[in-house]
């Protein structure tokens, strides 16, 4: 099956009679916080391309897709009442919160897995305003590929002056002919090279053709990749955004490097975008992370009218989170090396994998390593055992020919260093993308006690093996 978004399969057969409009600017269910918020796994069928007569079997929160945006306030507990009406197990991870390790999602490691009719009840409060997301973290791969995401949103005491503010939430999916989700997850290839690639892209939950704006106007657009493994790169045509957090942690607003927007696996990116284009004018949306892959996400669409003659001039950076600076004058220092793959060193230091063929190996399972070990499952020791309040810097270093985002639960990190050349941001971030043969040094307060997952968010890499939990006690 053909990977590339520009395809008949994807712009011609498929959209073919859509109200391409009414797509692109769905938006997912709002859901504010009440006592309690209920939250639902179920089997749903949803017209994913657009056409209302085809439907794609998925799994849903809530019946949706993506799943409701759950809207709180900085500072406020939240109380969510959690069904599980699949037919297996399942639980649900807040991506990138900073909340108790009891609340975090993971089975057998944080929680008990959540069976079939059964329920879960999460509550926590939410220190950090920003933009999240929150996700599955049984059978991963699975049941985030057939659909399980939804966008959670902290909203800052004191939000920003905007027309708009929009979450974009972006999948991708491997669709048949007749738009049904195929069966091959965890095949080999997958998961010894980049991962789930699909062949069809939605911006919640539809297949999008264009974006309606007005001139004048300015848009937060709160950027979610929840896709099992494409890295996106946006490009906005005649326009200048500008990056004002990344993973929910506010940065000192920027243009992106080169104009791309790079956004990987579980990472979120907040832009403040002004509508600049003249009425009845049209400007493309672009991917070109993968050069041989370049296709167009959406066209922004402007109205006839517009909605002011001149932008607005108020403020766009963001109040700092309260977050622990790392002191890196007394900070202990860890190296940690990842290693698998096709093309790449595959490291066999586990007893009873020594002279194993790459071809046995593979089948094992075992095909990614964190210093030397392949975690299958989410019962594991700690790679590191942390002493709480304490700084600690990491030295990430990727010694695969893939890309890996990487996540850590319970905290977000300073991003120092990259091939040695400092930051110049310093960005704080929950999930760093590090590309082939490159080595990444992040620093953070281990100030949030329990046992945390450290894993690669291509979810097939983390399922084969890439992934290890550091423990803060």
């Amino acid at each position: 099956m053909s990977q590339l978004l520009i395809s008949p399969l994807t712009r011609r057969s498929l959209l073919l009679g859509t109200s391409a409009l009414a797509a692109a600017t769905a938006l997912p269910m709002r859901i504010a916080q009440a006592s309690p918020i209920t939250l639902t796994a179920q089997p749903a069928r949803l017209p994913l391309i657009g056409q209302p007569d085809t439907t794609t079997r998925v799994w849903a929160f809530n019946g949706a897709m993506p799943g409701p945006t759950l809207h709180v306030r900085q500072g406020e507990q939240v109380d969510i009442a959690f069904q599980n009406r699949l037919e297996e197990d399942t639980t649900v991870h807040f991506h990138g919160i900073r909340l108790p390790n009891a609340m975090d999602g993971v089975p057998h490691l944080t929680q008990p897995p959540i069976a079939p009719g059964q329920t879960f009840a999460y509550r926590f409060a939410v220190p950090d305003a920003g933009t999240y997301w929150y996700h599955p973290h049984v059978n991963s791969a699975e049941q985030l590929g057939r659909g399980l995401a939804g966008a959670f949103i902290v909203e800052e005491r004191e939000p920003l002056a905007v027309d708009r503010d929009l979450v974009w939430l972006l999948q991708d999916w491997r669709l048949t002919p007749d738009a049904q989700i195929t069966e091959d997850f965890r095949n080999l290839h997958d998961m010894a090279h980049g991962g789930r690639l699909g062949n069809t892209v939605t911006l919640n939950g539809k297949v999008p053709e264009v974006f309606a704006v007005q001139s004048g106007e300015r848009l937060r657009l709160r950027l979610v990749n929840a896709a099992n493994a494409r890295i996106f790169a946006l490009t906005f045509a005649g326009h200048a955004p500008h990056i004002i957090a990344i993973d929910g942690q506010p940065v000192e607003p920027h243009a992106p490097v080169d104009g791309r927007i790079v956004l990987a696996p579980g990472m979120r990116i907040d832009l403040i975008l002004d509508c600049t284009g003249d009425p009845k004018a049209r400007f493309s949306v672009l991917d070109i992370f993968y050069p041989r892959q370049t296709y167009r996400l959406l066209d922004l669409v402007y109205a006839e009218q517009r909605l002011r003659d001149r932008l607005l001039d108020t403020p766009i950076a963001l109040p700092p989170n309260p977050l622990r600076e790392p002191e890196l004058a007394s900070a202990e220092r860890h190296e940690i090396r990842f290693n698998g793959g096709m093309m790449g060193q595959m490291m066999m230091r586990e007893r009873g994998m020594a002279g194993m063929s790459m071809r046995d190996m593979m089948a094992s399972g075992k095909i990614w390593f964190v210093n030397g070990v392949a975690t299958l499952g989410h019962v594991m020791a700690p790679m590191l055992t942390l002493r709480r309040g304490s700084t600690y810097v990491l030295n990430l270093i990727n010694e695969t020919a893939w890309w890996h985002p990487m996540h850590l639960h319970g905290h977000s990190f300073r991003v120092l260093r990259r091939n040695d050349a400092p930051t110049l941001r310093r960005e704080w971030q929950d999930t760093v993308l590090l590309a082939p043969r490159e080595s990444v040094a992040i620093a953070f307060v281990a100030d949030n006690p329990g046992d945390w997952m450290f894993h690669c968010h291509i979810l097939e890499h983390q399922e084969s093996g890439m992934m290890g939990v550091i423990r803060v006690q």
